[in-house]
């Protein structure tokens, strides 16, 4: 008979992980098209760096509300303004649930136009 080596926790890991790897791989497909050629403008460092961070907000946010976030509609403004929060999220300088949150805003204004305000208070 066969022993299974691994446990139930360790394959719910792996089925969060995997679905994470999906969700940030669907964002990234649809942020990439959305900027067009902007796209070509961000390094590799800041490609993987978006992708974590994409990864940190859908562990953070709830299912249905990461599929009516609409990362194709995202300005290469936006994607900076995530870099920079993601950035602070590495650094652990501001509470996580407060970045995520801004992040989530971030994606859920679909516009630098609308986001321009939400930094004067830093």
């Amino acid at each position: 008979m066969y022993k299974q080596d691994v446990s139930d926790e360790d394959l719910g890991i792996r089925a969060f992980k995997l679905k994470r790897a999906k969700a940030v791989e669907r964002a990234v497909e649809r942020l990439r098209h959305g900027l067009s050629e902007s796209w070509k403008d961000l390094t590799n460092d800041e490609i993987e760096e978006l992708e974590w961070v994409l990864g940190e907000l859908w562990a953070y946010a709830a299912r249905s509300d990461w599929d009516e976030l609409h990362f194709g509609r995202l300005t290469m403004s936006d994607v900076i303004r995530i870099l920079t929060l993601g950035s602070q999220l590495r650094r652990h300088s501001r509470p996580s649930v407060e970045v995520l949150r801004e992040i989530e805003a971030v994606v859920r204004a679909e516009g630098a136009s609308s986001t321009a305000g939400q930094s004067a208070g830093e």
